[in-house]
Parts: C-alpha cells; structure tokens; sequence
C-alpha cells in the first residue's frame, strides 16, 4: 500500500505541465488532491477531473501564491474539505526571459515580481501550512525549483538567483521547521512542455527537445512525467529519513557533455 493512500496534498501551478502531472501521479497513489491555478481554470478542471476518475477526491482552489491572503485561503479551503494537510508541492513560478548579458532586458520590478512568486509564495504556503502539519505530527513540502538556481542559467538572471534563493530557503527551513516537517528541493533542467514551445513555437522548441537529446549523458530530453516522479518521492514514497536535499533531475546535463567513449 502507497504511503501516501489517504493523504492530503496541495499542488501550487497544478493546472497544466509539471505540477498537473505531480497531482495525477499523487492521485495515483491514492493522495486526495487540492489542484490549484491562477488564470487557466479550464485546464484546472480538466486536471481535477482526471484526478477524481483515479479514484482520489480533488477540489479546485483559485489563488495567486504571490498573495499571502489567497495562500491562506487555499490552506484553509483544504482544511475545510480534509481537516488536514500532509503535503505542500510548491510548484507555482514565473519568469521573464532576458538575455543574461543584455543587464538593461531586468529591472527593479521584474526581479520583485518573480521574487514574489517563486521565493516568497513559497514561503507563504508554507507558513499557512506548517500548524497543520504540526498538528498532525508529520508533514512534506517539496520545493520545485530549477537547475537554474544551482548553475546560474536560464530564461534569465532574476530566475536563477529567484532559484538559488528558493534553494537557501529550503535548507533554511528544513533546519528550523524540523523533526515534523521534512522540506526538500527539485531542482529540474530541461522539461518539454507547453511553457518552451508557448514561448518559442512548436518548431523551435522541437530543437531545444532534440539538442538535450544528443548533448546530455543520458541522452534524453526530460518530461514532466521524469519529474514528478521525483516530486512524489519526495513527498513520502520512501523518503521520510531526508530532509534539506536539493535534487538535481535534468539527465546528466550538469555535468556538460558526456564523453564520446560513452556514445
């Protein structure tokens, strides 16, 4: 039986991608879902309704993470329903993409913006629900963060050092919220969804899947089925002797190119 069967899980950003497909594979395992979204909520139904056909109850909670009034509404919507909460994927992020060497594409507003939403809704979820973990004995929050945060790359400056942020945190808290609460860190690379191909188009984002393909060491371009699967570890799948781990899943592509003997 899953260790986390009758359990209560709320996945921020779980409408579409990756934290859609963290709540199906916690439905999976028997884990009642709370399946939030901010704007897409035709696609928040479509994966509440996927959830609840596994056999879990599921409800929709509507809220900006960057709003520490609507994150505790969604806490407290979850209490209502369960009385309880047991796993907090903190999943919901924003970005801009800016060239890192053009300095003028960031201002002072665009780093605050994704501060607010990657950095600090995460910790307003988190202190909405650390009472009721408490409560309850035993709790898990998985930060999903980025490869970003550990090597300073991605769509731009402000994302990565939101990243590395949302990674000191993790340690920070894993420390003080301790021995009831576990807190741990994803940290993804690549990950072929909507939010590449949105942003570039379909023809493009078929070259950046197929250039993760041939320049990582494991030669794959990751889903987001990868890496939920290690959001689920974490959540409680094995995983209750870990706590302040930053797990990096992007196929080998911090580690640069692999060796042509390994070809």
């Amino acid at each position: 039986m899953s260790s986390l069967k009758g359990k209560v899980a709320i996945v921020t950003g779980s409408a579409t991608g990756l934290g859609a497909a963290v709540a199906l594979q916690l439905a999976d395992r028997g884990c009642n879902v709370v399946i939030n979204y901010t704007k897409s909520e035709a696609e928040a139904k479509e994966t509440l309704a996927a959830c609840q056909a596994k056999g879990v109850e599921a409800i929709l909670a509507q809220g900006d993470v960057g709003e520490d009034a609507d994150c505790r509404r969604i806490v407290d919507e979850t209490v209502k329903k369960w009385g309880r909460v047991d796993v907090l994927v903190n999943n919901a992020g924003g970005t801009k993409f800016a060239n890192h060497a053009e300095l003028d594409e960031l201002n002072a507003d665009d780093f605050l913006w994704i501060y607010k939403v990657n950095v600090v809704g995460a910790y307003q979820m988190i202190r909405a629900c650390a009472p009721h973990m408490r409560e309850a004995g035993k709790g898990s929050v998985v930060n999903v963060s980025s490869i970003a945060g550990v090597t300073g790359i991605g769509s731009s400056v402000a994302y990565a050092a939101s990243k590395g942020a949302l990674n000191t945190m993790t340690l920070s808290l894993a420390r003080s919220l301790a021995p009831k609460i576990r807190v741990n860190a994803v940290c993804p690379g690549f990950i072929g969804t909507r939010w590449f191909s949105d942003r570039f188009g379909q023809q493009t984002f078929e070259g950046i899947k197929r250039q993760q393909e041939q320049s990582t060491p494991l030669q794959r371009a990751g889903t987001p089925e990868d890496i939920a699967t290690a959001v689920v570890f974490f959540c409680g799948e094995g995983s209750d002797h870990i706590t302040g781990e930053t797990l990096i899943t992007d196929a080998g592509m911090h580690l640069g190119f692999a060796p042509l003997s390994a070809r």
